[in-house]
Order: C-alpha cells, then sequence, then structure tokens
C-alpha cells in the first residue's frame, strides 16, 4: 500500500463543497464512517510501521532548487493567503516553502469542526519571491509552476504579545523538530518528536513528521489542536498535540510509537540547544560579550524528589553524562540568565530566550535523562542535547505510549522552598597554578544564610578551603572551594546547601575535564 492510499483509507472523506481560501486535493466521494481524530493517526502510523520506510524527499525544481540560505529566506508567506485569517479565529497560520536544507514533502491537512479533512494542495501562490533573487515579475511565480512539490512544515500565529498583532508562536519544520516561544521571549532552543542514535557510536536517525493534522479553530480557542504521523527507517509513530500560548506557552504531547525493529538509543522528549560560552569558562574565546547561550543549565526534578541544576559547558570532545532515575518528574534545559547586562548582545537578546520544561505524565519506568555536550566553535550549531532513554529497549512490532507536558517559557513552577543555583565560575588559582578555583551561587530565597552549610563530594582529586559567604545584593550566597586533579582526566563534583541534614537547596552537580 502506498503513502496516498494509506491516507486515503484512514480517512475516508473530506469537506464538502465549502469554498476556503486555499488550494484543496481533489475530494473523495465517501462520507466519513466517524470523525477524524488521534485515533485515525494512530491507525496510519500502525499500518506505516508494517510497511518499508520510504522517505518522502522531493525532486527540487526552480525556484525552489539550489537555494543558498539567503534566497531561501527570501520566499516569505503572503499575508493575504494566511490560513484561518478571517477575523473570528484565535489562531492563524502559514505554509513553509521547500528548499536549502528542507528536501521532504510534508503533507498538511485541515481538519473541520465536524471531523471532516482536507489536505491543502501545494502552489507557488501562496509565497512571494524577494526580485534581488527571483526573475519574478512582483515577486509572483508563474501559476502551475512546481505543483508536484510540497511544504516544508509550517507556522502557527497567535496574538501572543499584544492585541491585534500575530506573533509566530510555534514552528514544525525539519525532521521532526518543532520550537515555540512565549510572551515576551524570542525563538532559542527546540524540541524534536524523538531522538535515534543521539550520543551513541551508531550513527544518529532523523525521524520525520511526513503528515499534519490541524484542527480548524475557532472563535475563542485558548489552544490548537493537530496531530502529526512520524516515520523513519525505525519507527512509525502517531503524535497528538494541544498548543496554548501564553505567558508560558504549554503542549500537551502524546506520541504512541511503533518501532519496526529493536531500538535501544530511543530518546524520548529531546531537547535541542545551544551552549557557546559563559562565565563559567571563556578559553579560547575572543568575544565582546560576556556569555552566548540559548539555555545554561539542565534541571532535574527526578523520581525520589531531588532538584538537580547541571550547568551546561562547551566541552573540548563530545560528552555524554546519564542521570539514572525511575519515572522522572520533570527535566528541561533553562535559560537562568535574565539581564541584558549578562551577555551584552543588543542584537540576539539571548536575555529573551525561552526555557523548556518536560513534565511526564503516567509512569516511564527506569532509564536515565541523558545530557549530550558537543564542542562547538560558534553560537550558530545547537550543540547541547537532553531527553530521556528508557532502560529496555523499544522492542520490534511493540505499542509504546508516552505523554507529557512541554513548557517553553522564561521560568518553571516549583513548590519546592530550596536555594537555586544562580551562577557559576571557575579559573585558576592566583597561589598556586596547580589548584583551580570554582565559585557557585546560589539565591536563598526565604532560607536564613545562618542556618545552611556547604557540602562536596568529588570523584577524585582533593577539593580544599571550601567556604560560603555572602553576597551584597539580595540573599545571595556564594560557595568557594580549590580543586586538585587527580590521576583521572575527569572528575564529577556535586554540591549542596545542608540544614541540619536535609537539603536546602538544588544539587549543583558538575564534570571538570583536563
Amino acid at each position: 500500500m502506498d503513502r496516498r492510499s494509506l491516507l486515503t483509507a484512514a480517512v475516508a472523506g473530506l469537506f464538502g463543497t465549502r469554498l476556503l481560501p486555499f488550494a484543496v486535493t481533489p475530494a473523495l466521494a465517501q462520507e466519513p464512517a466517524a470523525p477524524f481524530g488521534f485515533d485515525a493517526v494512530i491507525a496510519l502510523a500502525r499500518a506505516a510501521a508494517a510497511e518499508p520506510y520510504t522517505r518522502p524527499l522531493m525532486e527540487m525544481a526552480p525556484p525552489f532548487a539550489d537555494l543558498r540560505y539567503d534566497a531561501f529566506r527570501a520566499i516569505r508567506f503572503r499575508e493575504d493567503r494566511r490560513l484561518f485569517a478571517d477575523g473570528s479565529r484565535a489562531f492563524q497560520m502559514e505554509l513553509l516553502p521547500p528548499g536549502h536544507h528542507f528536501q521532504d514533502r510534508i503533507e498538511i491537512n485541515l481538519v473541520a469542526a465536524d471531523g471532516r479533512v482536507q489536505p491543502v494542495a501545494f502552489s507557488t501562490d501562496y509565497f512571494d519571491f524577494h526580485p534581488d533573487y527571483f526573475p519574478f515579475p512582483d515577486g509572483r511565480a508563474p501559476a502551475g509552476l512546481t505543483e508536484e512539490m510540497g511544504f516544508s512544515g509550517m507556522r502557527v500565529r497567535f496574538p501572543l504579545n499584544r492585541p491585534g498583532v500575530w506573533d509566530e508562536v510555534a514552528v514544525f519544520q525539519g525532521a521532526s523538530y518543532f520550537r515555540a516561544v512565549a510572551h515576551d521571549t524570542l525563538f532559542g532552543l527546540s524540541a524534536r518528536g524523538l531522538a535515534i542514535g543521539t550520543a551513541t557510536p551508531e550513527p544518529e536517525e532523523f525521524p520525520i513528521f511526513k503528515s499534519f493534522w490541524v484542527h480548524e479553530p475557532r472563535a475563542g480557542d485558548e489552544a490548537l489542536r493537530l496531530q502529526a504521523l512520524l516515520d523513519s527507517e525505525s519507527v512509525a509513530g502517531a503524535f497528538d498535540f494541544r498548543i496554548e500560548p501564553g505567558p508560558v506557552t504549554a503542549m500537551r504531547i502524546e506520541a504512541v510509537l511503533f518501532p519496526r525493529r529493536e531500538i535501544a538509543s530511543a530518546g524520548i522528549a529531546p531537547l535541542t540547544s545551544m551552549y557557546y560560552f559563559g562565565p563559567e569558562s571563556r578559553a579560547n574565546v575572543d568575544d565582546f560579550r560576556d556569555a552566548v547561550h540559548d539555555s545554561d543549565g539542565l534541571r532535574i526534578v527526578n523520581g525520589y524528589g531531588e532538584r538537580i541544576w547541571r550547568p551546561l559547558r562547551n566541552p573540548g570532545g563530545v560528552e555524554t553524562s546519564a542521570f539514572s532515575d525511575q519515572n522522572p518528574r520533570a527535566f528541561g534545559l533553562i535559560q537562568r540568565a535574565r539581564t541584558f547586562e549578562h551577555f551584552s548582545d543588543a542584537e540576539a537578546h539571548y536575555e529573551r530566550r525561552p526555557s523548556a520544561w518536560v513534565e511526564p505524565e503516567g509512569d516511564w519506568g527506569d532509564g536515565a535523562v541523558v545530557l549530550a555536550e558537543l564542542p562547538s566553535a560558534d553560537e550558530f550549531t545547537d550543540n547541547i542535547v537532553v531527553f530521556w532513554r528508557p532502560e529496555a529497549p523499544l522492542t520490534a512490532g511493540s505499542e509504546l505510549r508516552y505523554a507529557y507536558r512541554l513548557s517553553f517559557g522564561e521560568t518553571q513552577p516549583d513548590a519546592a522552598p530550596l536555594a537555586r543555583v544562580i551562577g557559576t565560575r571557575s579559573g585558576l588559582s592566583i597561589l598556586d597554578a596547580r589548584e583551580r578555583v570554582f565559585v557557585v551561587d546560589f539565591d536563598l530565597g526565604m532560607i536564613d544564610f545562618t542556618t545552611v552549610t556547604p557540602r562536596l563530594e568529588i570523584s577524585d582529586g582533593e577539593a580544599k578551603a571550601l567556604s560560603m559567604q555572602r553576597l551584597p545584593d539580595g540573599n545571595l550566597a556564594r560557595v568557594a572551594f580549590h580543586f586538585v586533579a587527580g590521576e583521572r582526566a575527569q572528575a564529577e563534583f556535586r554540591l549542596w546547601l545542608d540544614a541540619s541534614g536535609r537539603e536546602a537547596s538544588e544539587i549543583w552537580l558538575y564534570r571538570w575535564s583536563a
């Protein structure tokens, strides 16, 4: 069964004769047996997993063939062709062109309130082509050009910051990547549907969201509902998204996976970000700014209730850390630096990049939160990945379900009244070049400075002169120590504030590498 037949069998029906402001594929004759929903996408994924995988690569034709980055960016979706832009909907949507790195044909379908499905046919009439890069009069391509092409993804708009201004709030484009912003934030880190082979010796596999079904929003809707069909050599899957923009843009995500083979290196709820440099280390960095990063730490609330903070690094080589756990409560990549002075970048405004926070629903069992840090010589390449890796491999022929809430925003809600790590710095001792000084700053919140004591554990080497002092602004404390390396090339640090035998702070975890 081919992809088109599979879609036809599962959907079994389209809209009637209602006129719509966009191109559509020919309607099917039969009425739908039931309104289209997530169960239909699950059925598609189950059927796809029983067939060999075929990547939906397009043969790129002009004007989309051989585009450089600047030319690709010069193709813009026409504002007058936005979907749902009739003045009464809570959301609007734009379709993204193919070209450059985006060469997979992505099917976009609309689902009406009565459950009927309408595929959106590709047309260059959706786009304006900048005359500096394309020889089209008035920026419009000739009619009928490249009708066999397809879209590369979609962009969701919502009046996020000001009434009547349709801001970008979420983008789905490239493999299974997607990203979102909250009120008064800018696009930064990304999420993925699934990671396979990431941070392992085997080749990494990038599953593709090859089809989307977007449920038409109505006036007053606070959330947008959509589904996606994921496919790759190793797995097919169905994804359900409920996107609610706001001060925190929250996505409720459910995934149903059907592996074609055993997968020992699956990454559930993966996040991808960039860390170039910060106050912790500026080795070999010649830059006027004080820091450059989309995220500065990995935060975990593990199944035992511990709050863990792991500062991110730009290492000299690929480094992987696995934080073993059972039924994790939450994890995410966080941007805690929120002042302009921390970055001093008037263009990128890294202080406005959102954090991303994953809260699993139900029991995820045994496994580990895996952090992969890759070396990077610039700020243009994502070099940080984090995800949940189940201890047991995903077995061929099985059906696995994961549900979680993914939040994009400035902060992460947490009721625990613990001191938070707000800064990590290190450098050579001015007294002894064999020693390295580390300082870790805590925001104590409502905790009395006099009631806590620093505790430090190290896996190798020697820690000396552990101390704590007040900082001048706010209820802040700085813990400092000197580290003398041992025989090993790496050492793990574990630091926290203790109050009469109980943890009064997050646990600061850090890896030193020679």
